[in-house]
Parts: C-alpha cells; sequence; structure tokens
C-alpha cells in the first residue's frame, strides 16, 4: 500500500479513536478525559509519526470544544499549543529511541505541556487579558477564577498519566501490527 494512503488511514484511525475517546469519557472528568487523549496524542506521534501526532493535537481542542470538554474557545488555541509541544518533544526526544530516553522525553513533554498551558491560560489570558476579556463578555468572572485550576497541575498529572499509558501501549501495537 501507499505510504501516504497508510499515513492518512491511520492518522483516520487515530482521529475516529480520539471521537470515541473524549465522547465516551467526557462524563468522568479531565483526569480521565485528559489522560484518554494525552494517551492517544502519544500513541499517534510515537506509533504513526510526528504529522499523525501533530493533526490529531490541533483536532483534538476543537473536538473537545465541540463535544462541551473544552470549557471556553478562547482555551482552544492554548490546548492546540500544548497538546503540539507534547507531541513535539516526545518526537524528538522519545520517538525510536530506548526505554530510558522514551521515560525522559514522556517526562519532559508532559512538564512542557503543563508549562505551556499553565503560561497561556492561567498568565495571559485570565492574568494579561482578563479585564479587557471580562468588558468585552468573552469571559465570564466564574470561569476567570476555574481556568487557572483547570490548567495548571491537574494538565501535568493527565500528561504523565497518558504518555505512561502510550509508552506501554506502543511497544504492543507495534509487535502485533509488526512495525
Amino acid at each position: 500500500m501507499n505510504k501516504k494512503v497508510f499515513w492518512i488511514t491511520e492518522t483516520a484511525v487515530m482521529l475516529a479513536l480520539l471521537v470515541a475517546l473524549q465522547y465516551l469519557t467526557k462524563g468522568f472528568g479531565q483526569f480521565v478525559t485528559g489522560s484518554c487523549v494525552n494517551a492517544l496524542l502519544a500513541v499517534a506521534v510515537l506509533f504513526v509519526g510526528l504529522g499523525s501526532g501533530v493533526t490529531v493535537a490541533l483536532v483534538s481542542p476543537v473536538l473537545a470544544y465541540l463535544l462541551g470538554i473544552a470549557p471556553q474557545i478562547l482555551v482552544v488555541p492554548a490546548i492546540m499549543a500544548g497538546n503540539t509541544v507534547l507531541v513535539l518533544v516526545l518526537h524528538f526526544v522519545a520517538s525510536g529511541r530506548k526505554p530510558m530516553m522514551q521515560i525522559l522525553g514522556w517526562i519532559a513533554a508532559a512538564v512542557c505541556k503543563f508549562a505551556v498551558l499553565y503560561l497561556i491560560v492561567a498568565k495571559v489570558v485570565c492574568g494579561v487579558l482578563a479585564g479587557s476579556l471580562l468588558d468585552s463578555g468573552a469571559l465570564k468572572e466564574p470561569m476567570l477564577k476555574a481556568l487557572p485550576a483547570t490548567f495548571s497541575w491537574p494538565q501535568l498529572v493527565t500528561a504523565l498519566i497518558g504518555g505512561g499509558l502510550a509508552l506501554l501501549v506502543v511497544p504492543a501495537l507495534k509487535r502485533a501490527l509488526k512495525k
């Protein structure tokens, strides 16, 4: 089969799994849904490749918003950035490397995603831009208070859980699919 067609197929499967996971877990809260999404991001980049990982990273928050998981459209670009950072760090540090480098890549990717999301959402959106967003009606006071908590340490936890799950799943997938 043509490599491009195979990549499109594998990426489509990752996106289908993403939709299913987000839909099925949305009632279980941030830790379950976030961990599942982060696991899928990591599987996409480590199993299919960088292009697939970035595609899933960018589409995920849009789907989350459409499914009512992302709390505000304002945070969708921030989530895109955090997801993309996770995928890039995993790709460049962990992909195709020995287990110790994969573990270091997983931890580095989780910390980087957390840092990006915290800085963009908690410090920029809810800090620097808060007044103008409240004045314009783009953000309500309760959401302004909830966003920093949502986009702080829970992001690190879900990225660590998801990445850890992916590091367990990807070798088994590669063996099973002889990849």
